[in-house]
């Protein structure tokens, strides 16, 4: 009977084991685990309504001040909406922030979800994407820079691109825009060589100042390193500036119609005192204005 009992037990043992110490799976979220928010139909009807909001944290636009409170540009213009949704159309919102460290994860997450869910990373709008989701109107145009160490030499015409980058390899952050860019300039300069990539905009920008990779990155990221001392130039030969920032719904959410309303009214949000104050505050006045001079 000891024997029958201790195989088993064994075996329970040995897979727990296993399992403790193999590779973190990646998690699939099924119907029940969908993150999810009350429609913008339930809000009519109730005059309230609880919202989903994912967020990546990002510096300026996503994080925990000194006195631990979560606050950002992101955020803020969330919040403004919150008012805005109150004072002129009675409807009270509950915004339940959440966080998602992985930016590939965190727009899986807001496509999957249903109803009241809005996505804060970061999410530059193209058609593609519009495929998969709704976006708000943009809340922030963007610049992305060509990134290297600040000992190479800036490129000036793109037929020194061979020679001023030839000790360097491409990398790129997983998912975004910027890999494409990267790669586009792989197969046209340096076809043989493979792309490196990473998933944080802190470890791209680390080995682009070890000296040994050239980047793309988001200009406030580019700049916010910079005065943190990291050893990085931008070659504004290469500077795209053709692309906003929207904040992402799931497509069956209702809630796109009445964010668009917000920030068209009043003569436009981001003509607003509120918006320049809070890119002001939480950007720094000097990039703040960088990126407002874009719009």
């Amino acid at each position: 009977m000891l024997q029958k009992l201790t195989q088993p037990c064994l075996f329970i043992m040995l897979s727990l084991f296993l399992a403790a110490c193999s590779p973190e799976p990646v998690v699939s979220l099924s119907p029940l685990e969908q993150d999810s928010g009350d429609t913008f139909q339930q809000a009519q009807q109730q005059g309230q309504a609880s919202l989903t909001v994912l967020y990546v944290p990002a510096e300026g636009f996503a994080y925990t001040n000194a006195a631990g409170e979560l606050t950002g540009v992101s955020v803020e213009i969330m919040r403004d909406f919150a008012r805005w949704a109150e004072r002129h159309h009675r409807i009270r919102l509950q915004l339940n922030f959440v966080a998602e460290t992985n930016w590939q994860h965190f727009y899986q997450r807001v496509m999957m979800a249903e109803g009241g869910v809005f996505g804060l990373g970061n999410v530059t709008i193209t058609e593609a994407r519009k495929q998969e989701l709704q976006f708000s109107s943009p809340y922030m145009n963007n610049v992305a820079a060509l990134i290297t160490h600040q000992d190479i030499t800036e490129l000036q015409d793109w037929d020194d691109f061979a020679n001023h980058f030839a000790e360097l390899e491409p990398l790129a952050f997983s998912g975004t825009l910027h890999e494409v860019r990267i790669r586009r300039l792989r197969d046209t300069y340096q076809p043989d060589l493979a792309i490196q990539r990473v998933t944080s905009n802190p470890d791209l920008l680390e080995l682009v100042a070890s000296g040994t990779f050239y980047s793309y990155v988001d200009a406030y990221n580019y700049w916010r390193a910079r005065q943190a001392g990291m050893p990085l130039r931008d070659h504004p030969l290469a500077a795209e500036t053709d692309e906003t920032f929207g904040f992402i719904m799931p497509l069956n959410s209702d809630w796109s119609q009445f964010m668009q309303a917000f920030f068209a009214a009043e003569g436009g949000y981001r003509n607003s005192a509120s918006y320049r104050q809070i890119m002001q505050q939480h950007l720094g006045q000097e990039l703040a204005e960088l990126l407002l001079g874009h719009e």
